[in-house]
């Protein structure tokens, strides 16, 4: 199967498991190295796909409403404050570990929520993803 998707599949795959879909872009990666596709091919279009994901969940937190969240989710402005003084703490750094399972999501959204400078992010964001993936291969070219 994972011949049949290639290089496409793995791009569209790390960018989905990027987002709020769960599904693993380690285990896909893994895979397609397993299957044979070229290590540098896969590494840049794991990471690319992966770190375009995370920014579109920044993105969608970007476009968050403070109004609307407080009224559908019945988040007090406090409880708000609160989380921002948080994330403001870390600031862009807390997207070196966006890619983390379950809580990297919420991460980039909330950095986007916050207005937190997105050139930083997006540079940390890329770092870590990078890294994460360079991880992979070490230990399954090992």
């Amino acid at each position: 199967m994972l011949e049949n998707l290639g290089y496409f599949g793995l791009f569209v795959g790390s960018f989905l498991a990027s987002t709020v879909v769960p599904f693993s872009a380690d285990a896909l990666l893994v895979g397609c190295l397993a299957v044979g596709l070229n290590v540098i091919v896969c590494f840049a279009l794991a990471t690319a796909g992966n770190w375009l994901g995370g920014l579109t969940s920044y993105g969608i937190g970007r476009i968050g409403n403070m109004e609307r969240i407080e009224k559908w989710f019945k988040v007090s402005p406090e409880k708000l404050e609160s989380q921002r003084d948080k994330v403001a703490r870390w600031g862009s750094l807390l997207a070196f570990v966006a890619w983390l399972p379950i809580v990297g999501d919420v991460f980039a959204i909330a950095l986007g929520f916050y207005k937190i400078d997105w050139r930083l992010c997006a540079f940390w964001m890329l770092i870590g993803r990078a890294l994460r993936f360079a991880l992979w291969i070490f230990v399954f070219a090992s």
